[in-house]
């Protein structure tokens, strides 16, 4: 589960924004939330806030970080960290992100700082028995070790670099169980949506509603919940090689030999209705085909306790279905714990009925700076319990909303 994460310096976030799963005072909807020892988590949260103020910058950040420990070992003698800071800040101020989270139901806390496109700080601690302990901290291109790991990142040193991350270097090149487990974390348990980072989850959905009978009674149960009439989802997968039309002209004769002699999966599926039937690919709305390509990865992220950010989660989905959506991790009682933290402009959701006020968040661009700022509901005094926050938050009485106030009537005159 996620706990906490923060960061500064990238794209339009500038000072420190901190985004916490800590659940705070608020006693609504207490049943709901998870506890971790003395900590109570939230399971859920949702991000408001005009268009350009950091909302999709905020997702982009810890995509940032997740990409970052991924695939730094990979990075060349000389290549930099594709850093992207503030335009106020510029590569020279430090870029900081740090994250708190639990795997394997120990607490983790990891982070590191990047200066002109390269690592000048790092440091991993885990919390056995809710004790702090060192694993490593790192300064530029030296690094340390708490004592029951001394000795055991010496073949870390002839391949960390500067442009490279010690978590991204010690998981390759160690047998740590502690590292291995943080950072199979953002590997595996961390998983982004967003407009510039769409997984394939049709051709994954389609896979497992294929082998998997339970996978697809349960994609059929929910969308028949949703009142969408479907009595049957009938996938096909064969092999296919792939024809030289099909290939792109530019590629070179040596990798469309390759091509020419491999297969692909050639993947069908149809929806079957009372009186008809559709192709899912051709036919079908994009409204569906997304529901249909995002609920088998919803499933596993459910069953399996994992924590999806969202980046405009209602794009091209009907509000009814967001809301049964955020009800289903709202309402869900598992053993894992599922996490969905998403961005969204959808204020038919925007209920104390569904979320409680530390699950609501908003961000907003500050007027010095032109930086965003991100903070909850719970911060803001005199809020009621019974308040009508969707009616509030369309009015401007939490920020975080556009052109409040236009004289447009006058604009248009002017024209």
């Amino acid at each position: 589960m996620l706990l906490e994460f923060s960061c500064s310096n990238h794209k339009s976030i500038r000072e420190e924004i901190v985004f916490s799963a800590l659940a705070g005072k608020d006693t609504a909807h207490e049943e709901k939330l998870n506890t971790f020892g003395t900590l109570k988590v939230l399971k859920s949260a949702i991000i408001y806030g005009a268009n350009g103020s950091g909302k999709s910058n905020f997702v982009s950040a810890v995509e940032f970080m997740k990409k970052l420990v991924m695939d730094s070992i990979n990075h060349q003698p000389g290549q930099g960290i594709a850093q992207k800071p503030h335009k106020l800040s510029g590569y020279e101020a430090d870029s900081k992100f740090s994250i708190q989270f639990v795997t394997d139901n120990v607490r983790y806390a990891y982070g590191f700082v990047l200066n002109k496109m390269l690592v000048t700080e790092e440091y991993l601690y885990y919390f056995p028995n809710n004790r702090q302990v060192k694993i490593f901290e790192r300064q530029n291109d030296l690094f340390t070790t708490g004592s029951k790991f001394k000795g055991r990142l010496s073949n870390c040193k002839n391949v960390l670099k500067s442009n490279r991350l010690l978590l991204s270097c010690a998981a390759n090149f160690s047998s740590v169980s502690e590292i291995e487990k943080a950072f199979r974390f953002f590997v595996d348990d961390l998983v982004i949506y967003s407009t510039n980072n769409q997984p394939d989850w049709m051709h994954y959905s389609c896979q497992q509603i294929n082998t998997i009978p339970r996978m697809k009674n349960t994609v059929l149960a929910f969308m028949r919940s949703l009142g969408i009439g479907i009595k049957d989802i009938v996938v096909t997968i064969n092999k296919k090689a792939l024809q030289e039309s099909e290939i792109p002209p530019f590629l070179s004769d040596e990798f469309k030999k390759n091509l020419l002699e491999s297969t692909i999966d050639e993947i069908r599926a149809k929806l079957v209705y009372d009186d008809f039937e559709t192709d899912l690919i051709k036919e079908e709305s994009t409204g569906i085909q997304k529901l249909f390509a995002f609920l088998c990865p919803l499933i596993d992220i459910i069953i399996n306790g994992k924590v999806l950010i969202c980046d405009e989660l209602e794009a091209n989905l009907h509000e009814s279905i967001i809301y049964n959506l955020v009800k289903l991790f709202v309402d869900l009682e598992t053993n894992s714990f599922p996490q969905i933290f998403f961005t969204t402009h959808d204020t038919s959701i925007l209920s104390l009925d569904l979320f409680r006020r530390d699950q609501i968040w908003f961000t907003e661009l500050s007027k010095e700076g032109r930086s965003t700022n991100l903070y909850s509901l719970a911060e803001i005094k005199n809020v009621r319990k019974d308040e009508n926050v969707g009616k509030g938050y369309i009015s401007g009485r939490y920020g975080a909303i556009p052109m409040l106030n236009i004289d447009f009537a006058n604009i248009v005159s002017e024209m």
